[in-house]
Parts: C-alpha cells; sequence; structure tokens
C-alpha cells in the first residue's frame, strides 16, 4: 500500500516540475507558442488532479493508526497543486489579456482595468477554493472518526458475543447440575420408600411371630 502511494508522489513531484518550469516560461513565449504551452500545461495540470486522487484513495486504505502521517503530506500536496493553479491563472491572465490587445486594439488603461477585475475574480475563485478544501478536509476527518467508531462498535460485537457464548455454557452446566441434583432426589425418595416398605414387612412378620405363638400356649 506505502509503495503505491511512494510511486504516485515519485510521477506527481516529476510532473509538478514541469509544470511550474513550463508556468515561468509562458510569459516569455511567442503567441503561437504560448497558445501551445498553455494547453499542454492544462492537460499536465488534469494529470496532476487525477495523481493526487489516486493518492487519496490509497491514503483511505491505509489503517488508521498509520494514516496521519500521509494526510499530512496530501495536505502539503494539495496546497502545491493549488499554487500551481493560481499561478497558471496569472500566466493565463496575462496571456489573455496580451491576445485581447492585439485582437481588439485596447489601450493600456483598460487592459489594466480588465486585468483587475480578473485577478479579483481569480482571488474569489482561490477563497471558494481554500473553503471546499477546508470543507473536504472536515468530511475526512469525520469518516475517520467513523471508521474509528465502527471498529470500535465491532471490537463491541465481539465481547457481547463471547459473553453470550458463556452465559450458554453456563446455562448448559446449570442443566446438568439440575439434572443431576434431580437424580439424587430421586434415589433418596426411592431409599426412603424402601426404608419404609421393609420397616412395614419387618412390623408384620413380629405381629405373625407373636400371633403364633399366643395361639400354641
Amino acid at each position: 500500500m506505502s509503495s503505491d502511494f511512494e510511486g504516485y508522489e515519485q510521477d506527481f513531484a516529476v510532473l509538478t516540475a514541469e509544470i511550474t518550469s513550463k508556468i515561468a516560461r509562458v510569459p516569455r513565449l511567442p503567441p503561437d507558442e504560448k497558445k501551445q504551452m498553455v494547453a499542454n500545461v492544462e492537460k499536465q495540470l488534469e494529470e496532476a488532479k487525477e495523481l493526487l486522487e489516486q493518492m487519496d484513495l490509497e491514503v483511505r486504505e491505509i489503517p488508521p493508526q498509520s494514516r496521519g502521517m500521509y494526510s499530512n503530506r496530501m495536505r502539503s500536496y494539495k496546497q502545491e497543486m493549488g499554487k500551481l493553479e493560481t499561478d497558471f491563472k496569472r500566466s493565463r491572465i496575462a496571456y489573455s489579456d496580451e491576445v485581447r490587445n492585439e485582437l481588439l486594439g485596447d489601450d493600456g488603461n483598460s487592459s489594466e482595468n480588465q486585468r483587475a477585475h480578473l485577478l479579483d475574480n481569480t482571488e474569489r475563485l482561490e477563497r471558494s477554493s481554500r473553503r471546499l478544501e477546508a470543507g473536504y478536509q472536515i468530511a475526512v476527518e469525520t469518516e475517520q472518526i467513523g471508521q474509528e467508531m465502527l471498529e470500535n462498535l465491532s471490537h463491541d460485537r465481539e465481547k457481547i458475543q463471547r459473553a453470550r457464548e458463556r452465559l450458554r455454557e453456563t446455562d448448559a452446566n446449570l442443566g446438568k447440575s439440575s439434572r443431576i441434583l434431580t437424580g439424587m432426589l430421586r434415589r433418596i425418595i426411592q431409599n426412603r420408600i424402601l426404608l419404609v416398605i421393609l420397616g412395614i414387612i419387618v412390623v408384620i412378620t413380629i405381629l405373625m411371630a407373636i400371633t403364633f405363638s399366643v395361639r400354641r400356649h
């Protein structure tokens, strides 16, 4: 599991290094090369997002007691991804302003106003992205808490099952003891009946002996 995560980490590091280099080159390229470079960076950003998703899935499969370190690394990578997207947006804004000026012949003041407006929108998008990331982090932490609760419930269930098994064994032992006591009582009663019968026989025998003795005299 951790080996897969580390493999994704290496791919992500290589890819983000390439993206950073290309974003820095965009402002200095001729218009035709800029357009191609922008499209290339967009494609690589999507690949980086997919790598982050794969890494996130790997982290979710890691046991909770070992997950903290990987979660911290994931937060760092997501922050790095957010910075790359911000830098790319700024680079695209500059590129869009340049293309717009070439097509429409806008003066410098109009371009500056539009750029300020776009930067303001970019900042708003960044704030929204941070709020979404915070919400996502809360959801991940809630999921971790839920998994821990499920594990605790599973342990409690095992304890309850073991207690039930002990109760069944106790009931079985009590049943055996009850049968043994019932047998003992039955034998005691039988022995007393036999003693009574023997006593009656002895009494009858004595009476008969006395009767025969009286008749002879």
